[in-house]
């Protein structure tokens, strides 16, 4: 009988149980042994022992310097489990934009068969694999811990920096993004930008520079595409696979999709002020890519969190073009005070969230704009970025 270790106790590794019925799992916050529910064995890490483990699957969140990680001797990833029998796979990586794609990937395929998971919520284990096509989010920690399944189509959008403390550089963090599109065969297609064209791979490569160039490269005339900014290039890949897989453009089913909250989710004060939730930049490029949507505006932008040391000098770099005052929150709130005095950017130093809307408030004109683009993780000071979106929300109802 195969031995089989699970890393981690999570949504990812439960669903892998009806793979290995048998299968052992081990967590770091686990400290004595039990039996679940279901009953299964749940033991803390330091009782794995490698010599008496045949096969070893770890959550896809557990960093490559973690003892589980380095005592593996038959790793492999959740992807892999399904290499050799799953149905057609698209795979969507980059920084951002990964959830809205697959979202407007799904909602154009769904009436073909396909089915939408991996990183957006549903495991691969929970997806029916007698589905006609697998639209997979794929994170860069899947990525790292793949070596055997292949996609047979890769959309990777746009990669900035992000990550870099669990990959290590950006280098790390590139390499994992691109490492798919190496093991791809003929017949495959990966669709991905320009800066990376010189990538070695054995797939018909579609390289693209902008929304322009992708909508030209597969015929969508972008004018009849509702979707601006960086929703616009959303829509794009996924219209572009469908065009791939049954030569097809429908552009009122794309533009019939409706946009998750917490995306540059606009909302209306008391007095008809504009404010933003855009809580789910949690990277400065995703930031800057909010900022361009409202560069004709005077903007009063909240930043800050866990920006999980990554270099924010880029994106200061680019307010220093922008019409705009920043409230600064959050853990790194005092680096980015020193930072905007570096580049000479307004900025207000806030207890917390609450108290930047209260000084927005004071401040904001009718033909401004109040945005939340923190260009940070949440979970310094909010349960997650949806939570940190809601506080927001119902504070600026609150006015």
């Amino acid at each position: 009988m195969q031995k089989v270790s699970l890393f981690g106790y999570g949504k990812t590794t439960k669903a892998l149980t009806k793979l290995y019925p048998d299968a052992i799992f081990y967590d770091d916050k686990c400290i004595e042994p039990f039996t679940d529910d279901n009953g299964f064995e749940v033991r803390p890490s330091s009782d794995f022992d490698p010599d008496f483990s045949d096969l070893e699957i770890p959550s896809p969140g557990i960093p490559p310097s973690n003892p589980l990680i380095l005592r593996a001797k038959n790793l492999i990833s959740e992807y892999d489990c399904f290499a050799k029998n799953s149905p057609l796979s698209v795979w969507i990586s980059g920084t951002n934009g990964k959830t809205t794609t697959t979202q407007m990937m799904q909602y154009l395929l769904k009436a073909r068969g396909s089915q939408e998971g991996g990183n957006i919520g549903t495991p691969l284990g929970e997806l029916d694999q007698n589905a006609d096509i697998w639209i997979l989010e794929t994170s860069s920690f899947t990525i790292y811990y793949t070596n055997q399944a292949v996609p047979n189509i890769y959309v990777l959008l746009p990669i900035t920096p992000d990550h870099l403390s669990w990959h290590g550089d950006m280098d790390e963090y590139i390499k994992a993004k691109l490492k798919p599109v190496l093991k791809m065969r003929e017949g495959e297609v990966a669709i991905i930008p320009e800066a990376y064209k010189d990538v070695k791979t054995s797939a018909h490569l579609i390289t693209y520079r902008d929304e322009n160039d992708l909508a030209s490269r597969f015929g969508i005339d972008t004018s009849r595409v509702t979707f601006k900014g960086a929703f616009l290039m959303d829509a794009l890949l996924a219209m572009a696979v469908e065009k791939i897989l049954f030569d097809s453009t429908d552009y009122k089913k794309i533009n019939s999709f409706v946009i998750d909250p917490h995306r540059q989710e606009e909302l209306r004060d008391s007095k008809n002020r504009l404010w933003v939730n855009d809580t789910k930049a949690t990277n400065l490029d995703a930031t800057i890519v909010a900022l361009k949507r409202y560069q004709d505006s005077s903007v009063h932008l909240i930043l800050g969190g866990d920006d999980k040391g990554v270099d924010l000098g880029e994106l200061f770099v680019y307010l220093q073009k922008c019409d705009v005052k920043i409230y600064n929150i959050g853990s790194n709130k005092e680096k980015l005070s020193n930072l905007a005095r570096e580049y000479n950017i307004e900025f207000e130093l806030c207890k917390n969230l609450a108290d930047a809307i209260v000084r927005i408030d004071k401040n904001l004109k009718n033909d401004e704009v109040a945005l939340l683009s923190p260009a940070a993780a949440s979970l310094d000071e909010f349960k997650s970025y949806a939570d940190r979106g809601d506080q927001f929300k119902n504070a600026v109802k609150g006015l």
